[in-house]
């Protein structure tokens, strides 16, 4: 069957009545993780949420004041995923997230338009697409993309949608002669009802299963961001149809005037600007590790020359690095003092090294790394890596100082 959502793709509010609920659990991601959520799957009479498929994700919206967290297609229906039961046979209104959906619409006809104008102007056919939550992309069967074809192509696209070109839908049986003169990748295993078709007169008809706009001119624009190479000898078609090129433009101005502020220069030689501060950066970069290394054979010199050294050396530095502690380490020498160095943070992540006899080192060593809450790995009288909790740095000081009582002990 069609669905109210594929008959009217802008029907934004539909009544209608719950034809099943049953108890599930899906898996959704949130804030980057996925999670487990327990809850129902409501069938209904009819619905104007779209299920994915064809390549466009699925709607959100409510049934009464209960949200729809996902809409999937499970052969001719589409299966609602709430948290909260609802009674068979109960009149409900649906209400679809509109800026959610429309967006879907455009995207969706924007890669029916630049999927056939490629193929027609440059015969790359698409092998797949996908609508992303910033950017979509479709997949050309080549290798490579010419100089300029893009730019045609995106002038052509854009002609199309100013000369306000209809798009219609047709519900043809999967016999009718029709059906075969139509672009498709196939069917899904599981099709059933009518084959829908998408029009665009005079451009393209393709089967697809999708919300789109009913006239071109309903996409504003389409921007072809560029061609990147993609995988197996494609290359991915990066796009933005009709509000997503206005957000892309309101970003990129915001953009642009935060970088003004910052560089004190025109738009027209930001980059420029950059490129200068990126070379001045890494002079000082460097200024700064020779400083560094200077500085290391220095404390390990002062520490050589006092007359109170003692066995036990002990230095935090906020702004080292390995180098930093190996160049002391190796000044220093590690057969009769034992080391404790640590560069970043005082309190929170930063490295380590513990260097001394290789015995030594060897037993102290993972009694070090896990007092710090950290990770290390040790060979030839040193013990170094990562710690988390350098605020305990104390904890490791007493370690070291009471091992060297208790051998200073043994050996009297």
């Amino acid at each position: 069957m069609a669905f109210q959502c594929q008959r009217d793709c802008y029907m934004q509010e539909f009544s209608t009545a719950v034809v099943s609920c049953s108890p599930a659990e899906i898996t959704l991601e949130n804030s980057g993780k996925k999670e487990k959520m327990k809850g129902f799957n409501v069938i209904l009479r009819d619905t104007i949420l779209f299920p994915e498929g064809g390549g466009q994700p699925d709607d959100r919206g409510t049934i009464g004041d209960v949200p729809v967290l996902r809409v999937m297609r499970q052969g001719p229906e589409a299966v609602h995923f709430v948290e909260t039961a609802l009674d068979v046979g109960a009149e409900v209104q649906l209400k679809v997230d509109w800026q959610r959906r429309f967006d879907h619409m455009q995207q969706h006809s924007g890669q029916h338009l630049v999927t056939a104008l490629a193929d027609s102007m440059f015969g790359y056919k698409t092998t797949s697409w996908e609508l992303g939550r910033q950017r979509s992309s479709i997949e050309l069967d080549t290798a490579a993309v010419k100089t300029g074809e893009m730019e045609a192509l995106e002038k052509v696209v854009n002609q199309k949608i100013r000369d306000c070109v209809p798009v219609t839908v047709q519900l043809l049986s999967l016999d009718d002669p029709a059906v075969e003169k139509v672009r498709s990748r196939g069917l899904p295993d599981d099709h059933a009802g009518p084959i829908r078709i998408i029009d665009i007169e005079g451009v393209d008809a393709n089967m697809c299963c999708g919300t789109h706009v009913s006239n071109l001119s309903h996409l504003q624009i389409i921007k072809i961001l560029g061609a990147e190479k993609g995988k197996k000898s494609k290359t991915n078609l990066v796009f933005l149809a009709g509000n997503r090129v206005l957000k892309y433009a309101e970003k990129s101005y915001n953009t642009e005037r935060s970088l003004t502020s910052l560089l004190k220069t025109g738009a027209d030689d930001h980059v420029e600007a950059v490129d200068k501060l990126q070379k001045s950066v890494k002079v000082l970069q460097k200024n700064n590790l020779n400083l560094l290394r200077d500085m290391a054979v220095l404390i390990a010199q002062n520490f050589k020359n006092s007359l109170n050294k003692g066995n036990l050396f002990c230095l935090h530095r906020k702004d080292g690095d390995n180098e930093f502690m190996n160049i002391i380490a190796n000044e220093v020498g590690t057969e009769d003092t034992l080391l404790f160095l640590t560069v970043g943070d005082e309190k929170g992540a930063g490295l380590f090294l513990l260097g001394g006899p290789v015995g030594i080192v060897d037993e102290l060593g993972p009694r070090v790394a896990e007092l710090l809450e950290g990770k290390g790995a040790g060979k030839k009288g040193r013990f170094q890596g990562k710690a988390n909790r350098m605020g305990r740095r104390a904890e490791v000081e007493a370690l070291l100082q009471e091992h060297i009582r208790h051998r200073s002990s043994e050996e009297e």
